[in-house]
């Protein structure tokens, strides 16, 4: 799970409902299309929030930068069905946030799961985006650890549903013992994004992750330039998996030292440098 650096966001910075043909989303947004306009789709059990840290950076260099809650995710409603939630409807609400946002093709980062969201957004129509980032997001299911945990948590979720708060507790007792607690504001505020997220998206998603199958080969013949970015040690996607998905992909690649799964929280910095420099390499058309 993503971690927020800070809560508070940036001066210049707004949260707002991006309203769409698909629905209102809740975002946060900042900066001047200057360069270019960004979207951030978070992943499993995430949100917005997890990209708060790059947004002044980003912003700073020249972009419009807006992250955004998916459907059923956070602060963004939906609905208590689960075919609601399939990967190709996911994929479909990205294009109607792109289309919104307006201006031109945009550069699309999906974290994690928002990876997976991303590719078959990009798939399905590459014409709003200009270019795709990969963060922290693989070739195609989860590593089989990761696999067997996620079935637990859709199986705890399938048989509580009604009760997000016995999930939550029962989820975080697996927490490793010598784990640095959480200040009291961030653990309220991922309880709370855990309580405000819609069961249902939760397991739906949660069955993308264990399921998804390879599609770096379809990816690959998509004309768009592509960045797979990740931290030195990922629990999701092994590196390694990750280096091959970018020689097989043709795609550019970076690693952020020091850091794991969530590169966009644990050193916003140095990722929005990295970004920026991408989008800079590959201007919007």
């Amino acid at each position: 799970m993503s971690k927020p650096p800070r809560l508070t966001l940036p001066s210049g910075a707004r949260a707002h409902v991006l309203s769409t043909a698909r629905g209102g989303f809740a975002v946060h947004e900042a900066g001047e299309p200057v360069r270019g306009t960004a979207l951030l789709v978070p992943g499993f059990t995430g949100s917005k929030e997890d990209f708060i840290g790059l947004l002044e950076p980003l912003a700073d260099a020249g972009y419009r930068v807006v992250a955004v809650d998916g459907r059923g995710q956070h602060e963004s409603p939906g609905p208590r069905d689960e075919s609601a939630y399939a990967l190709e409807e996911l994929a479909l609400d990205v294009l109607a946030q792109a289309a919104a946002l307006g201006g031109g093709p945009v550069h699309l980062v999906g974290h994690s799961l928002g990876g997976l969201i991303a590719r078959a957004a990009v798939l399905r129509d590459a014409a709003p985006f200009a270019s795709l980032t990969l963060m922290s997001s693989g070739p195609a299911a989860i590593s089989q650890a990761q696999q067997e945990r996620t079935r637990l948590l859709v199986a705890a979720l399938e048989a509580m549903r009604e009760d997000m708060a016995g999930v939550w507790t029962a989820m975080r007792s697996f927490d490793p013992e010598d784990a640095v607690p959480d200040a009291p504001e961030l653990a309220e505020f991922l309880r709370g994004r855990w309580l405000a997220t819609v069961p249902e998206q939760l397991i739906a998603t949660g069955r993308i992750l264990v399921s998804e199958p390879d599609r770096v080969d379809g990816l690959r013949g998509v004309d768009l330039p592509k960045l797979v970015l990740s931290g030195e040690v990922d629990y999701a996607w092994p590196v390694p998996l990750m280096d091959d998905m970018t020689h097989r992909l043709g795609a550019e690649r970076v690693v952020v030292r020091g850091t794991e799964h969530s590169p966009n929280a644990e050193d916003p910095q140095v990722t929005a440098g990295a970004l920026a420099a991408f989008w800079d390499a590959h201007p919007q058309v």
